[in-house]
């Protein structure tokens, strides 16, 4: 693991996660941690060299010490990671979620970091007008609870009920063995606590990204599930507004899909960088 020097005084890490060759970083979903896709980086470490970045407030990084989580910061964050990796070139990308959006801000401030970008399910929202709408995931991640008894405890709660529960057993433990840190009395608690992820949630809509998406010039792949709802119901819209994307129709899986079919995905990946 590498810590970087990212804006607003956070600092990121970063971690290697397999393999040799060109490089492909993966940028994770809210809540989450770049460790938490190792199986999803072990089906692509036959190809690419795949890093993982824990953005500010996630995983091992540390908070912006004005405590200020607008979407811009994540994406300083991907440029940090770009900066210590590969100043001089683009690479390929990997994103899930918020982490499709924070490569897709990188990318409208620095074009050129990339050359081939797959988005599952990015967190673009179109604009809204007046006072930014109450987000429920934020009020949920504030109630969360954030402590267990050990690592195995927490395991197993989260694989009895959803949405973690569609996870695959190795993407689950390495979200839990990663993502949490032991405490004195022999508990473990979530290193993303729920206030940041809260905050997350709630500045969700401050990236500015959607009204630039026509100044993509790089190849871009959008997925979506059949969730039904919510990212995958405005996922074609980002994709109509970003000049020759593809869109892709992952209708079996849910949001949560690159945790759930790992091999799929990466399989997904695959076929989209070498096209």
């Amino acid at each position: 693991m590498v810590m970087i020097d990212s804006t607003q005084g956070a600092r990121v890490a970063l971690h290697e996660l397999g393999g040799d060759g060109p490089l492909l970083l993966i940028a994770h979903a809210t809540g989450f941690h770049a460790r938490a896709y190792l199986p999803l980086a072990a089906e692509l470490s036959d190809t690419y060299r795949v890093v993982g970045g824990d953005f500010r407030g996630h995983g091992d990084a540390t908070s912006p010490t004005d405590g200020d989580f607008t979407w811009t910061g994540f994406g300083d964050d991907v440029m940090a990671f770009i900066d210590h990796l590969a100043p001089d070139r683009p690479i390929v990308a990997f994103g899930h979620s918020k982490g499709g959006a924070a490569l897709v801000i990188a990318e409208l401030a620095r074009p050129g970091t990339f050359s081939d970008l797959y988005l599952y399910e990015p967190i673009i929202f179109p604009p809204f007008e007046g006072a930014r709408p109450e987000n429920p995931l934020a009020a949920s991640a504030r109630r969360r609870r954030e402590t267990f008894d050990s690592f195995d405890a927490a395991i197993t709660n989260f694989a009895s009920k959803p949405p973690l529960s569609v996870f695959a057993p190795e993407a689950l433990d390495a979200y839990v063995r990663f993502g949490f840190e032991p405490l004195d009395d022999n508990g473990v608690r979530i290193k993303c606590r729920g206030e940041d992820e809260a905050s997350t949630y709630d500045m969700s809509t401050t990236s500015g990204a959607f009204e630039r998406l026509g100044e993509l010039a790089l190849r871009v792949t959008i997925a979506a599930s059949g969730d039904g709802g919510g990212p995958a119901t405005f996922a074609p819209t980002i994709a109509d507004r970003i000049d020759g994307a593809t869109l892709v129709r992952l209708d079996d899986l849910d949001h949560f899909g690159p945790f759930a079919d790992p091999a799929r995905i990466a399989a997904a990946v695959r076929v989209a960088f070498r096209g």
